[in-house]
C-alpha cells in the first residue's frame, strides 16, 4: 500500500527568494531572471508552432522547453531545504510550479529509494495553464496536451535526482476529466523508457540546424587570432575594432606598440599577432621591463660578455639574440631606464646588438612589438621617455579596450574562463546565474579581463558542484537590499528585516571607527559611485537609487565646501 503522502511544507521560503526590482524592471526567482507574461502571448506562440511545425513536433519543443527550465528549478531544491526531509527538498518543484502561475500541482503518491533504484510519484494538477489555452483553441482532444508542464516535471526530477526521470500524463482535462494526472518514475522502470527518452532527443532538422551551427562556429575559431592558449574571444565593436588592425598588421614587418589599462590582456594580443605572422615558427620572447632591476635590464636586453661587470662569469646571450628571426615584446615600455631606452633606439634602426663589454655588433633581425599602460605623450613631457624613441614605436598604434568598454564581451568571457578553471580543477559548473551575468556586465573592473579570471575562479571554487555560479560567489560584498519580495498573501513586501538592520549597524561601527561625520561618509560614497562608473554620472546615479539631477546637485555641494575650505 502506499504511504500516505504528507502535506506540503510552507512555501515561505520560496516566496523570499522571488525579488521584484522595480528601478531596474527585473524580476528574480533566486538568481534566475524570470519574466511575467500574459497568457494570451504563450496563445499565440502555441498556435504558431501548431500552425507551422504541426502537433508533434510542436510536443517535442515544449516538452524540451519545459525539461530546461525545470532543470533549472531543481538546482534550488537542496539549497533552500538543505536540512529538510527528502519530500520537503522535492516539494519546491510543485511548489514553485504553483507559485509560478503554471499550474496547481499536489502530490498523491510519493516513494523514493535511491539506492534501490525506486521513485514513483503521482501528482494532480489542476488549472493547468496549456490544458486552458490548448482546450480553448482547439477543443476536446484524444490525448493529453500539457507538453511544457510535463517536461518541467521530467527535468525537475532528474535534476534533482541526478538520474533520468520521466513523466507521464495519465489523464488530462483537454481529454474531459475533471483535472490532470501525472505519473513518474526512474527511466528504467518504465517499459518504455528508452522511448520516452526519445521524445526529448532534438528532432532531426534541430539537429542538423546544430550541426550547421557547430562548423560555422568551428571555422570562425579557425580563422580568429589564437596563440597557445586559444583564440582571442570578443564580439563587442571596440574589441573588434583593436582586431582588425591586428590583423591588418600581421602579415607585414611594422613595429607596434600596444596601449591599454593594466590587465586588458596586452601578451595576449602580441602572441595573436605573432602566430598570424610569417615569423610564427620562430621564437616569441617577452620581458617585462619594470620586472627587471635597472642595473640589469640592458644586460638582459643587449646580453653581456663574460666579466662585463661584477657577477658576469659566463657570456649571457641577450632577448634581442634569443628573438632572431621573430617576436620581441618589450611589455611595460614606459618603465624602461633612459640609458637603455638610447641602446634600444639604436637596436631598431640599425638592426644590430652589441653586447656590454662586448667590441662587436650582431645583426639581428627580429619584429619589435612594445606594449605600455603609461601614457608615452605625458611621458615624454615629464622627460621620462625619449621623444625619438616614442616616434620610432609608434608606427603602428593599437589601443585595447578596457573591459568595461567591452559589455557584450563579458559572458562570453566569463563562460571561457569558466570551462578553463571547471578542466583544471576538476569542478564541473554549467555557468552562471542570471543575476551573476547581471552583476558582471554591470561591474566597474578597474582590474579588467585579468580580474574576471580571479572572480570566475574563485566562484567555481566557492560554489557547489555541479550549481550555476551565483553573484555572492563573485562578489562577497554583494548585497540586495532595497528590493520587494512577496507574503503569503501574494503582495509586494519589502526584503529588509535583520539582515538590512546588520548592514545598518555595520556602516555606523565602520563611521565611529574612522572617525566619519555623516557629510564625509555621504561625500565619500558619492565620488566612489563616480569613480566606479568611469564619471558616468547617469550611471552611478542609478547605483546609489537616485536621479541624475539628485547626484549632480550634492555633487556641486561638494565642491562648494571644498572651495570654502580652500578659501
Amino acid at each position: 500500500m502506499p504511504q500516505p503522502v504528507p502535506p506540503l511544507p510552507s512555501d515561505a521560503d520560496l516566496r523570499s527568494q522571488v525579488r521584484f526590482s522595480t528601478e531596474d524592471g527585473l524580476i528574480w526567482l533566486s538568481g534566475q531572471r524570470m519574466l511575467l507574461m500574459h497568457l494570451a502571448s504563450l496563445h499565440a506562440l502555441r498556435r504558431e508552432m501548431m500552425n507551422t511545425m504541426g502537433p508533434d513536433h510542436t510536443r517535442r519543443l515544449l516538452l524540451r522547453a519545459g525539461y530546461a527550465a525545470g532543470e533549472r528549478d531543481a538546482l534550488l531544491a537542496r539549497q533552500i531545504r538543505p536540512t529538510a526531509s527528502l519530500f520537503e527538498m522535492f516539494a519546491v518543484g510543485p511548489q514553485l510550479h504553483r507559485l509560478e502561475g503554471a499550474v496547481r500541482a499536489t502530490p498523491e503518491v510519493f516513494e523514493a529509494d535511491e539506492e534501490a533504484g525506486h521513485f514513483q510519484c503521482v501528482v494532480r494538477w489542476e488549472h493547468s495553464w496549456e490544458a486552458e489555452i490548448h482546450l480553448r483553441e482547439w477543443g476536446p482532444q484524444e490525448q493529453p496536451s500539457c507538453w511544457m508542464l510535463l517536461g518541467y516535471a521530467s527535468g525537475y526530477s532528474s535534476a534533482f535526482f541526478r538520474r533520468p526521470v520521466f513523466f507521464k500524463e495519465m489523464q488530462c482535462s483537454t481529454c474531459g476529466h475533471a483535472h490532470c494526472l501525472i505519473e513518474g518514475r526512474f527511466q528504467h522502470e518504465w517499459p518504455d523508457g528508452e522511448q520516452i527518452a526519445r521524445d526529448y532527443d532534438p528532432d532531426s532538422m534541430l539537429v542538423c540546424l546544430d550541426e550547421l551551427r557547430s562548423q560555422v562556429e568551428a571555422l570562425r575559431t579557425g580563422l580568429a587570432p589564437c596563440d597557445s592558449q586559444g583564440p582571442l574571444l570578443g564580439r563587442s565593436r571596440a574589441f573588434q575594432a583593436a582586431l582588425a588592425l591586428l590583423s591588418k598588421a600581421a602579415p607585414t614587418q611594422v613595429t607596434v606598440l600596444l596601449t591599454g589599462e593594466t590587465g586588458v590582456g596586452k601578451e595576449r594580443f602580441a602572441r595573436a599577432l605573432h602566430a598570424m605572422s610569417p615569423r610564427a615558427d620562430k621564437p616569441f620572447v617577452a620581458v617585462n621591463c619594470a620586472a627587471l632591476p635597472a642595473d640589469l635590464i640592458e644586460s638582459e636586453l643587449f646580453g653581456a660578455e663574460k666579466g662585463a661587470f661584477t657577477g658576469a662569469t659566463a657570456t649571457r646571450i641577450g632577448r634581442f639574440e634569443r628573438a632572431h628571426g621573430g617576436t620581441l615584446m618589450l611589455d611595460e615600455l614606459g618603465e624602461l631606464p633612459l640609458a637603455a631606452q638610447a641602446k634600444l633606439l639604436r637596436v631598431l634602426q640599425s638592426g644590430e646588438v652589441e653586447r656590454l663589454g662586448g667590441h662587436r655588433s650582431t645583426q639581428v633581425d627580429v619584429r619589435v612589438i612594445a606594449a605600455t599602460n603609461v601614457d608615452l605623450e605625458k611621458a615624454v613631457e615629464q622627460g621620462r621617455f625619449r621623444r625619438d624613441l616614442l616616434y620610432r614605436l609608434n608606427v603602428y598604434p593599437i589601443r585595447i579596450p578596457a573591459l568595461r568598454e567591452r559589455v557584450d564581451d563579458i559572458e562570453l568571457l566569463a563562460m571561457h574562463l569558466l570551462q578553463k578553471y571547471s578542466a583544471l580543477h576538476g569542478k564541473p559548473a554549467p555557468g552562471f546565474s542570471d543575476r551573476a551575468l547581471t552583476a558582471l556586465r554591470g561591474h566597474s573592473w578597474p582590474g579588467n579581463v585579468r580580474e574576471l579570471e580571479n572572480l570566475v575562479e574563485r566562484g567555481l571554487i566557492l560554489t557547489p558542484a555541479g550549481e550555476p555560479i551565483d553573484v555572492a560567489c563573485l562578489f562577497p560584498q554583494w548585497s540586495d537590499n532595497g528590493q520587494s519580495t512577496i507574503d503569503d498573501q501574494g503582495h509586494l513586501a519589502q526584503a529588509c528585516g535583520a539582515d538590512g538592520d546588520l548592514h545598518t549597524a555595520s556602516v555606523y561601527d565602520s563611521m565611529q571607527h574612522q572617525g566619519l561625520s555623516l557629510d564625509a561618509l555621504e561625500d565619500g560614497l558619492l565620488q566612489e559611485a563616480v569613480r566606479r562608473a568611469s564619471g558616468n554620472l547617469a550611471a552611478a546615479a542609478r547605483a546609489l537609487g537616485m536621479t541624475r539631477p539628485q547626484l549632480s546637485y550634492r555633487l556641486s555641494r561638494i565642491r562648494e565646501r571644498t572651495t570654502g575650505t580652500e578659501e
